[in-house]
């Protein structure tokens, strides 16, 4: 079968949503695990942890892997391997066994949300790069959304397994569709190699600092464990790499802040639904799929925005509505109420989608074919890690400003909490405004645009 371009990016877009959904659909089922193995709400805890964590450790590496053996060949192993955990994970006789899968799932995941967008550059034309990482993020969102709720409906029905299983078949449509699709994996040059050592090096920083901020115990080794290895991984080529490339360096940057508001919203919303305004635990949950929601209605149209007035003024566009929303935050609910949040959450989500979508086409365009897949991987990388560090470090913002460690606390204390988790939110919002502008120096601009006319040239003149 000839490749379909179009295909193709249904394969990747499909990609992006298993890996999307594996990450919430266990969530909701921890109450029902804990029963059905007898354990403790922590040890159950680790079905989640262990996924996200193989991710944080192996997005990187699994890279690094696409760029060296082929990404076309990599994403079908990892889509293969994502597929029989699933199944592990469906006829798993004791907690440890699910837990193990879970690492094998997270490890297929990573490879998944490494490749994607790497695989997008080399499919999509240059000229629709915005709409398709639109696209991608669309998926994204909906896996977040979709997880809790088809999770749910299989715990009432075929009960916990069945939640891990439904995941199989479609790895295996996904599997069909990258192997047919996606174009062949060009020869490898002698540039491409995979360094063994620094990555495992890279690999043990992140999973010290991630059990850090996780566990919360000993968050400072963490950090620097994290920093030494982050430190001897970059040296020498790529740290080179990121100083003549500020616009990597702010977009990685950049991500790593407004993925941490981000996680707020998620961390702080609940408390404040629930014990601020008294909703019920069904209606918080409906209200919490709003962002989700809005997220999967805007990320398509925020790509095409990207298109038509290029990802520099869309990711500056995206922080600004950011910046309204997270202040909006501080101040609407405290007015309206219910009416407010929902009011602030409609324009700090599409400004999200918005920058989300600018950031990956400004990061992706114009790297070098042989450092996709790791620049992929970055991405993914920062994202991650400013999720665990917003879980963390935003949370404890939240509970030290509601006067309280456990948050057992009145309406005025969670809605004071909140508005000082989401001021300080503003704030990172604003220094990775200042980043994003620093990363747009006349130099890097120059730059890209020097390099992006000499592909031009040279595609015409093999042509």
């Amino acid at each position: 079968m000839t490749p379909s371009p179009r295909w193709a990016v249904v394969g990747l877009a499909l990609s992006m949503l298993l890996s999307s959904i594996g990450t919430s659909v266990a969530n909701v089922a921890l109450p029902t695990l804990a029963e059905a193995f007898d354990a403790s709400f922590p040890a159950v805890q680790w079905v989640v942890l262990t996924y996200l964590l193989a991710i944080t450790v192996a997005i990187v590496g699994a890279g690094h892997l696409g760029d060296t053996l082929g990404r076309r060949r990599v994403l079908s192993a990892g889509t293969a391997l994502f597929t029989v955990a699933s199944i592990l994970c469906c006829l798993a006789p004791t907690l440890g066994a699910l837990i193990a899968a879970r690492a094998l799932q997270g490890l297929g995941a990573a490879v998944l949300m490494a490749l994607t967008m790497a695989l997008v550059r080399d499919t999509v034309p240059r000229a629709k790069m915005g709409g398709a990482m639109g696209l991608l993020g669309t998926m994204s969102a909906v896996g977040t959304a979709l997880g809790p709720s088809l999770g749910g409906l299989l715990l009432a029905g075929p009960g916990w397994r069945a939640i891990f299983g439904v995941l199989a078949p479609l790895g295996v449509l996904n599997l069909v569709l990258v192997h047919r699709h996606l174009p062949a994996d060009h020869r490898r040059t002698a540039q491409s190699t995979f360094d063994v050592r620094k990555t495992l090096l890279l690999a043990l920083a992140l999973a010290a600092y991630s059990l850090a901020v996780t566990i919360g115990a000993g968050v400072l080794t963490g950090v620097l464990l994290a920093a030494v290895g982050l430190g001897l991984f970059a040296l020498p080529a790529l740290r080179r790499r990121m100083v003549r490339d500020p616009a990597l360096s702010s977009g990685l940057a950049a991500n790593t802040l407004v993925s941490t508001v981000m996680m707020t919203t998620l961390v702080v919303g609940p408390f404040y639904l629930s014990r601020a305004l008294g909703l019920d635990a069904a209606v918080t949950g409906l209200v919490m799929s709003a962002g989700p929601v809005i997220s999967a209605l805007t990320g398509v149209p925020a790509g095409r925005v990207v298109d038509r007035r290029g990802a520099p003024f869309a990711v500056l566009a995206g922080l600004v509505a950011m910046a309204a929303g997270t202040i909006a935050l501080t101040t609407l609910p405290a007015m309206w109420g219910l009416t407010g949040y929902l009011a602030a959450m409609a324009v700090l989500t599409p400004g999200y989608q918005l920058f989300q979508a600018a950031n990956n086409t400004a990061v992706m365009l114009d790297v070098a074919s042989d450092r996709r897949g790791a620049v992929s991987g970055m991405l993914t990388l920062s994202r991650n890690l400013g999720l665990i560090t917003g879980a963390s470090v935003m949370g404890t913002v939240f509970a030290h400003a509601s006067s309280t460690l456990d948050l057992a606390a009145g309406p005025g204390d969670v809605a004071s909490g909140m508005r000082v988790a989401f001021a300080t939110s503003a704030a990172l919002i604003g220094v990775a405004i200042v980043v994003s502008l620093a990363g747009r120096g006349p130099t890097a601009g120059v730059r890209g645009r020097k390099a992006a006319s000499s592909r031009t040239a040279a595609v015409g003149a093999r042509g």
